[in-house]
């Protein structure tokens, strides 16, 4: 008797051009009012649930869907806890995700590995005064720490952060130090880079009061802008155009 494998359909996805990512204003907000009524403490902030709220709602679901446009549409599932492995082939992972680095396992906020990890996206927020000064330089560390165990086990994967702050608690000096510092982190163009380099690191400014992000920062010529995040789709297509699932583009 002779069995026979029975195969899934083969999935295809065809590559386009990233488009700008669209924060929700309404979401933003009515973040901004929870940010400014933050009464019983010292000065405005989130406490640490809201802070990862805030991201969960209006900030990754906004990257998911700009990287699912520029992948071909596919859909955005929900991350399953601890696995190593995408819920459906050619999906982006949306959620904490699991990956075993070069370095140790670590989880990402959004993830696409349909063979293998490719994109690993990672958001970080500072929320108020003291947490700016006081934090700022460790999240420097955490990002290196991050795009290191990634590059180290899977080269050819491409890392982006998005780090966001409240423009009410930053403060000029403090500004300029991130924003030189991201931008020397975030020049990986080749897989022989630097593995603690990260391909797009954006900063995002946002305007607590006005419920908008701040288009005056960072400056117009910085590769930290988040409307120079989809530079990152040439680098995707020379790693992977005519690979599969993209085969067919």
């Amino acid at each position: 008797m002779i069995r026979r494998t029975i195969r899934p359909p083969r999935v295809s996805s065809i590559l386009q051009n990233m488009p700008q990512v669209q924060f929700n204003p309404t979401f933003l907000a009515n973040w901004g009012r929870i940010w400014l009524s933050s009464t019983g403490r010292p000065n405005n902030c989130f406490n640490k649930k809201q802070g990862m709220d805030f991201v969960k709602e209006v900030i990754d679901p906004a990257i998911a869907n700009a990287l699912s446009q520029m992948l071909g549409s596919i859909p955005i599932k929900a991350s399953v806890k601890d696995s190593l492995l995408p819920p459906e082939p050619n999906c982006i992972e949306l959620g904490d995700t699991k990956v075993i680095g070069g370095v140790r396992p670590q989880n990402y906020d959004l993830a696409y590995r349909p063979d293998g990890l490719r994109i690993a996206y990672d958001s970080k927020t500072l929320n108020d005064k003291k947490s700016i000064k006081k934090n700022w330089q460790n999240m420097i560390n955490d990002l290196a720490t991050e795009a290191t165990t990634i590059h180290t086990r899977f080269p050819y994967a491409i890392v982006i952060f998005l780090v966001i702050v409240p423009k009410q608690a930053l403060q000029a000096s403090q500004e300029f130090d991130i924003i030189r510092t991201l931008e020397r982190m975030a020049t990986r163009k080749s897989v022989l880079d630097q593995a603690h380099l990260a391909e797009a690191i954006s900063f995002v400014v946002w305007d607590a009061e006005l419920g908008i992000i701040d288009t005056a920062v960072p400056p117009a010529s910085s590769n930290l802008r988040i409307e120079k995040l989809p530079e990152i789709y040439p680098i995707y297509l020379e790693r992977y155009k005519g690979l599969p699932p993209h085969d067919r583009s």
